[in-house]
């Protein structure tokens, strides 16, 4: 089946842009005045009134100085208008919302990280309507103008339950250290990226990141009504508390045990060095950092001996960077990699960490990870990837003198976005051994990354929008 060509200016930049800028601002809002949500709708499509436009995928000759972007739960388009039969259609994640019982437990926001300690009126999903996204490029007296005409704008129809702040680190660092956005799936027939790192994996099918085309499966993700059924996606908005001096002391005593340095430890936790060199390129010190068109030049497994990687040996099969994309490496629960890939647009926020001055400032990473279809790509990612450990089908492959098998080499939750409870916690640092025996485990470790908020949204396309702004409330 052959995709028509995507029209950029029908769908939502945030879903096929990265914007690049340093700064962002996302308002968590509950409607109040439903002919008033739908003018305002309208007025952001058209940009008309003085309202910030909404921001397409359109190529842009001059980068605007700001972008906007809106997304609706399931209980904020059921306010807009939409009857249950028709948000029926809609992805079965997305109509539990991310407050959901049934969704925590999948996706392992629980303890601490239970929705119902949630920031910001998040832990209230019939309450949390919009997510509106407002990313400026650096001038803080332009992200303090926009939101002034945003606050004017939906102030007479939705009511600001919250607004959370992110900004860019430098050299596009996470506050846990790592250089970021490395990795982000190529998707077919979308906009050439600039000053991106090349993908060297098999381009992703449109349909898993927009509605209306064909996914990887061979099929289409669509719903009801059809004027929100093509150029439209899906987003798992995330605020996730990163504890960073929790981090480096993990990094100081289990190194020790392990018997490593405590960067190699923090590189084999992510899958590659701080400085974003992989480790399948740079196994044994982060050296130089390599250029663009090299950070995701590799796969795991290879029919080329000293190119295989199928145990573990350099980059561990747990490594976070190889359970959220296991590349060439077969896997159990699941088809493969490209089946469940996510964008992600998120950002840090709060200080930056330093190490010799620590403090109890809240920081970490917020935003959108996007999809076709958050309960085969997001929810999979987390329940089935991220917090489990047997997902590793059996192979084999040559461990010095003898055979080693994956399926030893893993155990535990990803280090980072695992739940991670001290009782059950392990990772796993692969031996050359044919069962495991010369394997280092390490134990007893708690949870790095808490929740503190989220939302599931659906992102419509340009032409949605307009159907959402056109739609009457039933007479009585």
């Amino acid at each position: 089946m052959t995709n028509p060509p995507i029209d950029y200016a029908d769908v939502q930049g945030t879903i096929l842009r990265g914007y690049r800028v340093d700064l962002a601002r996302h308002f968590i809002l509950s409607i109040t005045d439903v002919a008033g949500a739908r003018c305002l709708i309208g007025l952001m499509v058209s940009g008309a009134a003085d309202v910030p436009q909404i921001t397409s995928a359109a190529r842009w000759k001059v980068k605007p100085k700001y972008f906007v972007n809106i997304g609706f739960t399931c209980a904020g388009l059921a306010a807009l208008g939409l009857t249950p039969a028709q948000l029926a259609t809609f992805d079965a994640g997305f109509q539990r919302g991310a407050t959901n019982p049934k969704t925590a437990q999948i996706v392992g926001d629980v303890g601490e990280s239970d929705p119902t300690t949630w920031v910001g009126g998040l832990s209230d999903g019939a309450a949390v309507h919009v997510v509106l996204s407002l990313w400026v490029s650096h001038d803080r007296i332009d992200l303090v103008e926009v939101t002034a005409e945003l606050r004017a704008a939906f102030a007479c129809c939705m009511n600001e339950l919250s607004a959370h702040d992110a900004h860019a680190l430098p050299a596009n660092h996470i506050h846990f250290g790592f250089r970021d956005n490395i990795a982000q799936p190529t998707v077919m027939g979308a906009p050439p990226r600039k000053c991106s790192v090349p993908d060297h994996q098999p381009v992703v099918n449109t349909g898993e990141f927009l509605l209306g085309y064909t996914n990887a499966y061979g099929s289409t993700y669509s719903v009801q009504p059809l004027e929100l059924s093509t150029n439209s996606s899906y987003s798992s908005f995330r605020i996730l508390e990163q504890d960073v001096p929790g981090f480096e002391r993990f990094l100081t005593t289990y190194a020790a045990q392990a018997k490593v340095d405590p960067e190699m430890l923090a590189a084999k936790i992510c899958g590659r060095w701080r400085n974003g060199n992989p480790l399948e390129l740079a196994p044994n010190a982060p050296g130089t950092v390599l250029p663009l068109s090299k950070l995701n030049d590799f796969t795991y497994v290879s029919q080329h001996t000293q190119e295989d990687d199928t145990l573990g040996l350099k980059c561990p099969i747990g490594s976070h960077i190889r359970r959220n994309n296991p590349r060439s490496a077969a896997v159990v629960g699941g088809t493969d990699s490209t089946h469940h890939r996510i964008v992600r647009r998120a950002m840090p926020y709060g200080p930056a960490y330093d190490s010799a001055h620590p403090d109890t400032n809240l920081r970490g990473l917020i935003g959108h990870f996007i999809n076709g279809s958050i309960t085969n790509q997001f929810e999979f990612l987390m329940s089935q990837w991220d917090n489990t450990s047997s997902f590793v089908k059996s192979a084999a492959a040559s461990c010095g003198s003898g055979i080693g098998n994956a399926v030893f080499n893993i155990s535990g939750q990803d280090v980072f976005l695992g739940v991670n409870d001290p009782s059950g916690s392990s990772f796993t640092l692969a031996g050359c051994s044919a069962t495991g025996k010369d394997n280092t485990t390490i134990t007893g470790f708690g949870r790095l990354i808490t929740t503190r908020g989220g939302a599931y949204c659906f992102l419509p396309s340009i032409t949605g929008l307009r159907y959402l702004a056109s739609l009457a409330s039933p007479t009585a």
